[in-house]
């Protein structure tokens, strides 16, 4: 990590919220047999991965892996990495920061067409400035910020380094 970014979580840190999340996807799915873990391409994809190692770990509930790609900027087309139906299973759409939440309503898009059980979203750091009428179900960090600010999420391959703030 470089001493010159505002760091918010470290690597060490992140992974003990991640688990703390993975515990309460764990508890609050008790009776659950499956969940869908739906990362948001790139690094909710890393961050999903993770959890579902941990909820493997620490769970016998099975666990199916997807990614949602979209274009955060400008989200018209929402693309599943598979659609092999949703209709009575427990979704969790995950991403690693949720700015104005306008992602997470958009990653639940695709998930409409289908009956899901329930959808759930987890973020890894929450800034104070949804604009979008989503909240995150599980949420590693709660951060307030100004506008101007940014979060960023460092992932290298399959590991979140650290959060910092720019």
């Amino acid at each position: 990590m470089s001493a010159s970014k505002n760091y918010i979580l470290d690597e060490v840190i992140a992974a003990k919220k991640m688990r703390r999340m993975a515990l309460e996807i764990i508890e609050n799915n008790e009776g659950e047999t499956e969940l869908v873990l739906a990362g948001v391409e790139d690094n909710g994809s890393v961050i999903a991965r993770i959890i579902q190692g941990m909820i493997a770990e620490l769970s016998s509930i099975s666990t199916s892996l997807i990614t949602i790609s979209l274009d955060k900027r400008r989200p018209e087309e929402i693309t599943l990495s598979t659609n092999t139906g949703f209709n009575d299973k427990v979704v969790i759409i995950v991403d690693d920061v949720a700015n104005s939440g306008r992602t997470l309503l958009y990653a639940l898009k695709p998930f409409l067409a289908w009956h899901p059980r329930k959808i759930q979203t987890l973020i890894l750091v929450e800034r104070s400035h949804n604009s979008f009428p989503v909240r995150p179900d599980y949420t590693g960090l709660s951060i307030a910020s100004t506008l101007q600010e940014h979060i960023y999420v460092e992932v290298e391959g399959s590991q979140v380094k650290g959060a910092y703030l720019a």
